[in-house]
């Protein structure tokens, strides 16, 4: 009789590309990790956006990591001076505590990018400051956070 192997059949549905209204659901410290460019201290930002996933009826979310750094070049400073609409003071750049985000609502572009192995997966591009015109703001739903 044969042993036979198969690729299983992916469930996951990503996030649909475009601009979302979001809000943060979770801050998660994901330690030191390796990379091409040696050893950095990662952080996750998870949000939860306006639309329903029709197979499991809860919101979307979408994750981006993060060096733990606010440095000029930094992705993260950039991100959250782009989400906050000001630059940093220097009182903030003594260090900020990014579980203030916990809630904060803003609007991301999410953009689709294909796996070497052919699977679809959403990328947040780029975030925005909410815009009370999109209408009221999100609270998370039906989300523990990973801490907890």
């Amino acid at each position: 009789m044969a042993i036979i192997a198969r690729k299983p059949e992916s469930q996951f549905e990503p996030c649909p590309a475009g601009l979302h209204q979001a809000v943060c659901i979770d801050v998660v410290d994901l330690g030191v990790v390796k990379s091409a460019f040696g050893e950095r201290h990662k952080v996750e930002i998870r949000w939860q956006v306006d639309l329903v996933n029709e197979k499991t009826k809860r919101r979307f979310d979408v994750r981006r990591w993060y060096t733990l750094s606010l440095h000029e070049k930094a992705n993260l400073r950039k991100d959250l001076e782009c989400w906050r609409g000001r630059k940093f003071t220097e009182q903030e750049m003594q260090g900020f505590d990014l579980e203030k985000l916990l809630g904060a609502n803003c609007q991301i572009q999410v953009i689709h990018n294909l796996s070497d192995e052919g699977s679809t997966f959403a990328n947040v591009q780029a975030i925005v400051p909410y815009n009370p015109k999109q209408g009221p703001k999100l609270a998370p739903q039906e989300y523990k956070r990973q801490k907890d």
